[in-house]
């Protein structure tokens, strides 16, 4: 097998080999780019070296030397993740993973977004590395919910200084809307809605204004709710409930519009 740089195809021509590979729900899109690197990928043959390669429905994509697996439909579901896992498929330190722990019926699956090894709560997960980009983006703007558990008193100027958005450590949070539920002999009870959801973003804003977060449960995901899921439990999502909050149509309702 060879190995050089393949120049990069008309965007019309087809898509990002990385963005195909994530779509075969191997791994994200981001992971792919990392498997090129380390020379894994080839396309009819030719190892890549590089990210920039289109390809189209002809062409041969290879992991490991292994062809792709037929495309499947995408699909979504909603895991109750237990405090004590980490969200990473392999971990260098050892510690029990999230993929670990989940049914082996799943199959291969990968996370939207993250919680870390403190947080419990809704993850949800996908077969479909491009499904899990598209509602990672900034750009999607789905609400985070969290119930929070702090150690500390805030008050109410505080909380609106949140709204405003925060700098820490010289990384720039946006807007967070925080409410106090209830108050719990030294700690205090919040309710958590962010955007963003950048690494450990809750912990450290709440921190800057003086609170210890010691117990942090994401409840909802834009419309996808915790609900009452128990720890460790997964439950898909309906396809038709995926769509209509995708804005997407089935393949067939399309071709009747036209």
């Amino acid at each position: 097998m060879s190995k050089a740089k393949t120049e990069s195809a008309p965007a019309s021509a087809g898509e990002r080999v990385a963005k195909v590979i994530a779509h075969a729900g191997l791994c994200s899109r981001r992971e792919a780019e990392r498997w090129i690197a380390d020379g894994r990928i080839a396309v009819n043959g030719t190892v890549l070296d590089a990210p920039g390669v289109t390809v189209g429905g002809s062409d041969i994509v290879t992991v490991d030397g292994q062809p792709l697996p037929d495309k499947v439909a995408a699909r979504l579901w909603r895991y109750h993740k237990p405090e004590g896992l980490v969200t990473t498929h392999r971990d260098p330190e050892g510690r029990p993973t999230v993929f670990d722990a989940l049914p082996e019926e799943l199959g291969r699956v990968i996370s939207i977004g993250r919680l870390d090894i403190a947080s419990e709560g809704l993850l949800l997960l996908t077969n479909d590395g491009g499904l899990a980009r598209r509602l990672e983006l900034p750009a999607t703007a789905w609400t985070r919910r969290y119930r929070v558990r702090a150690f500390g008193r805030v008050d109410g100027s505080a909380l609106e200084g949140l709204a405003r958005g925060v700098t820490v450590d010289g990384v720039r949070y946006g807007k967070i809307d925080a409410a106090i539920d209830r108050l719990q002999d030294s700690n205090v009870w919040l309710t958590v809605a962010l955007k963003e959801g950048k690494n450990r973003e809750v912990r450290r804003a709440l921190e800057h204004i003086g609170l210890s977060v010691n117990r942090l449960i994401r409840v909802a995901y834009g419309p996808f709710q915790l609900g009452g899921l128990k720890r460790g439990e997964v439950a898909e999502v309906p396809a038709k409930v995926l769509r209509d909050q995708l804005g997407e149509r089935p393949r067939k309702e399309k071709e009747k519009t036209r």
